[in-house]
């Protein structure tokens, strides 16, 4: 689509928001940034899109007048924004078209995408394949959830660029002709539920990310996923596997603690698990999924076994952030929902006193309280949740809870209780909107904390 001279509403002024306003700015579209809170800094806004220059926004806080749907081309929603919002369902019933952020970038830019998601791992994933292709081919972007908006490099795409794109299910619900040359989906558990109201509906979000790819294209999924194995029969792109507890007739696995690949020539071994520098199997299958795009890409095995044997894992993600008289501190902020948490939990490998709570997602916490299996000393609880999961604690029998008001609280908790040899681990099983802006702002203030001891 010809963006020049087309009146686009950008909905939400986040990040995303103002780097899709500027990309239409800079296309000739006439922009006007609509954000539902009335309480925000429209001057603030105005100025991060347009940094000093000529350019003009308008941007409207509140409620949005009804008659200025009637004059719009485009509606560009951002991720935090609800698709079933009333405003949004009038545009629809408009038939103004509804992009999300990644659509707009996907028609303005070049190259292929490869593109991962999953509840649990995606950024992980994103940041190993991306440090794959990086040492590949020089015109590489790194994008989506992971920090960069698709929209901010759209421009500085080529023909021969490759975008590895990290997508969270509210990125695919707005998708339409999004296509990439090779998606991932790692797993799907229950998450955000408080938004898709449905676990099918989270489902279906997910699965988007397949729903334009062709016979020509590949799709990797998780074979020890049941929700993922069976998508593998519905898609209409090549599927690989990958699996961390059999071997494959074709795709990648471990098999004694050796990754093969076996995509066309044969199996082939990469390296042993030892070898690499991340924890637990969790990481494994992150490793595993980014190899496997690497190679249906044909990028040459030698890159992606010097590249995975040399890929530290991300910040926040089981993160080893000092150790303090002989009691080891990890960052595991990312760890949102429960599933995620759980595999923090799996990859500690001595007593631990764990960090829990934050904002309240609508998720259950029975597994991840099952599966501590012996190794948690101490649940230290904070934020919104912190009664429901000490109530659902004491119910299955685990007694040993702290309750606190504040991150500073809870590291204070664990260093009084903790003996040598402990772990302190900070795994929330939660969102931290309500205390904090995002996770890195959580996990950068536990390192604070820690560092301070």
């Amino acid at each position: 689509m010809d963006m020049k001279d087309k009146k686009v509403l950008v909905f939400g002024s986040g990040i995303s928001g103002v780097a899709a306003s500027r990309l239409l700015l800079s296309q000739g579209a006439e922009v006007v940034l609509y954000d539902g809170d009335a309480s925000a800094d429209a001057a603030r806004i105005q100025s991060e899109i347009c940094r000093g220059g000529q350019t003009h926004v308008q941007v409207i806080l509140g409620e949005l007048p009804e008659e200025l749907l009637d004059s719009l081309n485009l509606v560009i929603i951002s991720p935090g924004v609800p698709t079933d919002l009333p405003v949004v369902n009038r545009m629809k019933k408009r038939k103004i078209p509804v992009w999300g952020e990644i659509e707009l970038a996907y028609v303005l830019s070049k190259g292929d995408v490869l593109a991962i998601t999953g509840t649990n791992g995606k950024t992980t994933t994103t940041a190993l394949l991306g440090e794959i292709m990086k040492n590949y081919k020089e015109s590489t972007f790194v994008v989506g959830n992971i920090g960069t908006p698709y929209t901010g490099i759209a421009l500085e795409t080529k023909e021969d660029s490759v975008v590895v794109a990290e997508m969270s299910s509210f990125q695919l619900e707005s998708i339409h002709t999004f296509r990439p040359k090779v998606s991932a989906v790692l797993n799907i558990t229950p998450d955000h539920l408080n938004r898709h109201h449905t676990m099918e509906a989270y489902i279906e979000a997910k699965q988007n990310i397949a729903k334009n790819q062709t016979a020509e294209d590949i799709c990797v999924l998780n074979y020890e996923d049941q929700v993922t194995r069976g998508f593998g029969e519905k898609v209409n792109a090549q599927v690989l596997y990958f699996s961390s507890q059999r071997k494959l007739e074709k795709g990648i696995y471990l098999d004694r603690g050796d990754i093969i690949c076996h995509i066309s020539d044969g199996p082939e071994k990469i390296c042993h698990v030892n070898e690499l520098k991340v924890l637990g199997t969790h990481n494994h299958e992150n490793v595993m999924a980014a190899a496997v795009m690497a190679a249906a890409y044909k990028v040459p095995m030698e890159i992606i076994r010097k590249t995975i044997m040399e890929f530290q894992g991300v910040e926040h993600r089981i993160e080893f952030v000092a150790e303090k008289n002989e009691i080891a501190f990890y960052n595991d902020s990312k760890g949102t929902n429960p599933d995620a948490a759980i595999k923090g939990i799996q990859a500690m490998n001595r007593p631990t006193l764990l960090i829990g709570g934050g904002y309240d997602k609508d998720s259950s916490y029975e597994e991840w309280i099952q599966a501590f299996d012996g190794k948690v000393k101490k649940l230290v609880l904070l934020g919104a949740t912190r009664e429901k999961i000490d109530e659902t604690a004491r119910r299955l029998g685990f007694t040993d809870t702290i309750l606190v008001d504040t991150l500073e609280e809870a590291v204070e908790a664990c260093v009084k209780h903790a003996k040598s040899g402990d772990a302190v681990l900070l795994s929330p099983a939660c969102a931290s909107w309500g205390m904090f802006q995002n996770y890195e702002e959580r996990g950068d203030k536990f390192k604070e904390l820690v560092n301070r001891l």
